[in-house]
């Protein structure tokens, strides 16, 4: 059966648990839309976060790559537009590293857009009562890190995926709590989006992706 890589985060930054990986793990050998659900955590760490994210692609041979990461102070389930070839952290990485306008692929270009269709997952989650936004940044973490390295994988010849991007997830409302004020959205409605998610991204333009996959 043809695949779908989704990835989660490990916790950072001090939190104890990352609803990416909350979330994800769930969808483990899940089937839906004709597909199967692989999934994978990813340390937070530069470099070996992109490293282990191709070291999923080549096991899974997957259609569709869907990356997910935590963004506290997010308030809804984020659609991220872009990546930028820059690593800056705010705080080190779960390595120590810290990296200061570096690039990630050196000599790359300075930016690669989602292959999603962020529009349409906006819609169609709003629709289904889930909010939702199209976001113009993914930062300068390990997320826009492995937001760039995926799209930059995407364009190298012996890739087959054909859609691929990356989706920014409030805090669970345990962690909210450590953070008055904060929103957060429950694990219920994170995995919902989820799901969702895949199922719009699979069937928009007329079904190409799942047409083009038909000898995964």
């Amino acid at each position: 059966m043809r695949k779908v890589l989704v990835t989660g985060f490990e916790p950072f930054g001090g939190d104890r648990v990352n609803p990416s990986w909350e979330v994800v793990k769930k969808l483990q050998d899940v089937q839906l839309s004709g597909v199967s659900v692989a999934v994978r955590q990813l340390p937070c760490v530069y470099g070996k976060a992109i490293e282990a994210l191709n070291q999923a692609i080549d096991e899974t041979d997957p259609l569709m790559v869907i990356c997910v990461g935590q963004a506290g102070g997010r308030v809804d389930f984020s659609i991220e537009r872009v990546a930028i070839n820059v690593d800056d952290a705010r705080i080190p990485d779960n390595d120590g590293q810290q990296p200061i306008d570096a690039p990630i692929v050196k000599d790359g270009p300075a930016a690669y857009f989602a292959q999603l269709p962020v529009k349409a997952l906006v819609n169609g989650l709003r629709e289904a009562g889930i909010p939702a936004s199209v976001s113009q940044t993914a930062g300068t973490y390990v997320c826009n890190h492995v937001m760039y390295g995926l799209l930059h994988r995407m364009t190298q010849s012996d890739c087959r995926v054909k859609k691929g991007g990356f989706i920014h997830v409030p805090y669970l409302p345990e962690q909210a709590a450590l953070h008055p004020g904060t929103a957060s959205m429950s694990a219920q409605t994170l995995l919902e989006a989820l799901e969702l998610t895949i199922a719009i991204a699979l069937h928009t333009e007329h079904d190409l992706i799942l047409a083009e996959g038909a000898t995964h």
